[in-house]
């Protein structure tokens, strides 16, 4: 008789004994327990409301910096905060590109409870691209991209995020940022690249300079193309080098209700991104959540930096997974 067999052998003359046990001890026979389902905390995150601040986004126009379209959803994104109970700061600047231009920069900040002392930051940009330029067709490449996705969907899960935070607060105090200027980085088109960052320059300006002197906050989430169908939120590398243990809280709360076929548990590569700078300066540990894919030349959704990044491949349910976690991840904070 082999190891295996009398292991084998051994479990169920043990398991007949409890058996038996059990029915002596217990008229009603043998009790079977089951695991009670996870019980949520938080309110409920309404997808239709989020899938609504995408579309008025969209609905402006290309939030190209320095451009009227722009200026507009700034102004309303700032109205709506302050609406919704935040103490809003902006922040402006300009900045010179790599081209040799200034460009504005238009933070926008809520915060809710700015009294306490432990924060989460939860943060978003809300630019979209000026270039086109992942279309095959170069003469479409100079075009703005409406930006559903590629910013449009990240602030507006923070958007109702802000809208539930309004009608019931959560115990800790929560920063929301849109942050500006993420989505300007050198064209893939051009002939020659400028040696430089180019990407992220509104949240590397907060970092450096940011609303609240000293400001950290407890932990970071960035949330960047989170509404598309069939989305699939990796472990990404930045992310875990910097903040392993708040990636292990995310997506742990996501399989425990019920998303972990969107929150995979594997890695994804590393994204330059707005948590980069925040993770370097140390305003928190940062968190990127962003669909990523293995089975593109780009690594991202079809569309991305293209033309059909509009209102065509926003899914509700991949927006109500997204923000259900986060809703959940941050009312469950003491």
């Amino acid at each position: 008789m082999n190891r295996l067999r009398l292991f084998s052998l051994s479990i169920v003359l043990i398991t007949g004994l409890l058996y038996t046990l059990s029915c002596n001890s217990c008229q009603s026979g043998k009790q079977t327990v089951v695991a009670e389902p996870y019980s949520r905390v938080s309110p409920d995150f309404n997808a239709d409301s989020a899938y609504a601040f995408i579309q008025t986004q969209v609905d402006f126009g290309a939030r190209v910096p320095g451009t009227a379209a722009h200026k507009a959803c700034g102004d309303y994104l700032s109205s709506k905060l302050k609406s919704y109970g935040a103490a809003v700061v902006e922040q402006h600047a300009e900045i010179t590109h790599y081209d040799g231009k200034n460009l504005p920069i238009r933070n926008i900040i809520g915060s809710w409870l700015p009294e306490k002392e432990k924060r989460i930051l939860l943060f978003a940009h809300w630019d979209s691209r000026p270039f086109a330029d992942e279309e095959t067709d170069v003469r479409r490449q100079q075009q703005p991209i409406a930006g559903a996705d590629d910013g449009g969907s990240g602030t507006a899960v923070l958007m109702e995020i802000a809208r539930q935070l309004h009608q019931r607060p959560a115990e800790v105090g929560i920063d929301i940022i849109f942050f500006d200027l993420e989505d300007w980085g050198q064209p893939s088109f051009g002939e020659t690249m400028v040696e430089g960052d180019w990407w992220c320059l509104g949240s590397r300006y907060w970092s450096e300079q940011p609303h609240v002197e000293n400001y950290r906050a407890a932990y970071g989430i960035l949330l960047d193309m989170v509404g598309g169908s069939n989305a699939t939120f990796l472990k990404e590398g930045y992310s875990m080098q910097y903040a392993p243990g708040v990636v292990e809280k995310i997506w742990s709360m996501a399989t425990r209700m019920g998303y972990g076929n969107y929150f995979l548990s594997r890695g994804g590569g590393y994204i330059t991104d707005d948590h980069v700078p925040i993770n370097i300066k140390q305003r928190a540990p940062s968190v990127d959540i962003i669909n990523l894919k293995s089975d593109t030349d780009t690594g991202f959704a079809s569309y991305w930096h293209t033309l059909n990044d509009d209102m065509r491949n926003i899914d509700r349910n991949t927006l109500k997974a997204v923000g259900q976690t986060v809703l959940e991840v941050i009312y469950t904070e003491k």
